[in-house]
């Protein structure tokens, strides 16, 4: 047993592994429980379940803390909020950095549908999330020349 070590290596939670109940994440987030349920409700979340009880991950928390900005700092009515993200990402509605868009692991786009893959399969959801990331890149790039090609069009029909 010379030379081995028995001390196993800790390896970090997973960000979407669902560890926080209702009242833990409400208190993260600083915000009542029923204001969780509300967006649950609303369609803005979907908590994982274990038995009866709602479960969020840091993914989740990460993401109610943008909606919160949303809704709060910029005034966005929570159907506003519904509607929006039928046409863009969230990314693009709270208006983050480009450098973190792009590697936010709490990204909600209901644009591009998330892929299937096996549970505990790293490799995949890897290579999955970097496939959607790509996407989303390349769905960013386009809506930016289609704007620039609007601008382009209305200048030209004023002159």
């Amino acid at each position: 047993m010379a030379g081995k070590s028995r001390i196993k290596r800790v390896e970090p939670l997973k960000k979407d592994l669902p560890i926080y109940p209702i009242g833990a994440a409400a208190k993260l987030l600083d915000v009542h429980p029923r204001t969780l349920r509300i967006y649950e409700d609303e369609g803005l979340i979907k908590p994982h379940r274990q038995g009866g009880r709602r479960m969020y991950s840091q993914n989740d928390l990460q993401w109610l803390a943008c909606l919160r900005s949303a809704i709060h700092d910029q005034g966005i009515s929570i159907p506003g909020v519904k509607k929006l993200l039928r046409y863009a990402t969230c990314y693009e509605i709270v208006e983050c950095p480009e450098s973190v868009a792009c590697t936010c692991d709490a990204v909600v786009d209901r644009v591009i549908p998330r892929k299937m893959h096996l549970a505990g399969d790293v490799v995949t959801a890897k290579k999955l999330q970097e496939e959607e990331r790509e996407e989303r890149e390349k769905n960013r790039k386009g809506k930016d020349k289609n704007k620039d090609k609007e601008k382009a069009s209305k200048s030209r029909k004023i002159e």
